[in-house]
């Protein structure tokens, strides 16, 4: 007998601090319950048989309303509720989240000699994602890249850029980016705010984000998908050098597109191999 239901989000994650009211046709509210931590809803309260309405809400979320029928069983079972976050915004279920390296990729673009572009990557990066969840825009976000894995795929070039004219990998052997704040621009696109450290300066940085949506894993876990880019200029990092050729072009572009794929699995730690 009571009340049974199942608060889930649009992409099927539980809603583990809703609440469910319930109200007769004069408006009385005759129940109240609160979902578990897999978002089900399982009350003992005897309800007189008639019909009622369902409220459910839940901080973050757009409420939700419907309809129920009580039986002579004195029972009600709505089934599943959908809550959409508030605004239509979507990012992953709230908690941390840990960068998986080997599935995601951070990439790096440079235009040269003004007619082609350099691509290059760093190999040896990790960070955490922590999903707000009161207010989203409040989730945080940091990593760290080790400077001396770029890697172009010429081995001169590499050098050159781990040196002092550009990376200086001895003196500054990370790069680190920490968020500050997340603002909405679509439904699953967002700016993320924050602070960028490389070559010994700390500068401003937005990326621009996508959020691409969740899936189980072959492991067992959880996956959550992102794409961010931002620009980047050379000399807000004090790598100022360049070789202008005769016709008076830059051997290297003064700005770095940074392009980045990642994978994240939910929980503070990856799973063991």
């Amino acid at each position: 007998m009571g009340l049974t239901a199942k608060i889930r989000t649009r992409d099927g994650w539980a809603v583990s601090h809703a609440v469910v009211t319930v109200t007769d046709m004069t408006g009385t509210q005759v129940l109240r319950a609160e979902a578990d931590a897999e978002g089900a809803v399982r009350d003992a309260t005897e309800l007189a048989p008639g019909a009622y309405t369902v409220i459910v809400t839940a901080v973050g979320y757009a409420p939700a309303a419907c309809s129920a029928i009580v039986t002579a069983s004195g029972r009600a079972e709505v089934g599943t509720v959908t809550l959409a976050r508030q605004g239509g915004t979507e990012l992953p279920p709230p908690g941390p989240w840990t960068i998986d390296p080997v599935h995601s990729s951070v990439a790096a673009v440079a235009q040269h000699l003004g007619i082609s572009s350099v691509h290059g990557r760093f190999t040896e990066f990790g960070g955490t994602i922590e999903i707000a969840p009161d207010d989203v825009t409040k989730s945080r976000v940091e990593a760290v890249i080790k400077a001396a894995s770029i890697d172009t795929g010429n081995g001169m070039r590499d050098g050159h850029l781990k040196s002092a004219d550009f990376l200086d990998v001895e003196q500054h052997p990370e790069i680190g980016y920490r968020s500050t704040g997340l603002t909405q621009s679509g439904s699953d696109r967002w700016t993320v705010h924050g602070e960028l450290s490389m070559h010994g300066v700390v500068r401003p940085v937005d990326l621009d984000l996508a959020y691409l949506g969740t899936g189980a894993d072959p492991w067992g876990g959880t996956r959550a998908a992102f794409r961010a880019t931002a620009e980047l200029r050379r000399e807000d990092f004090a790598m100022n050098y360049n070789q202008v050729l005769q016709a008076g072009i830059a051997a290297i572009g003064t700005t770095l597109k940074v392009e980045l794929d990642i994978q994240a699995v939910q929980g503070d730690a990856l799973p063991q191999a």
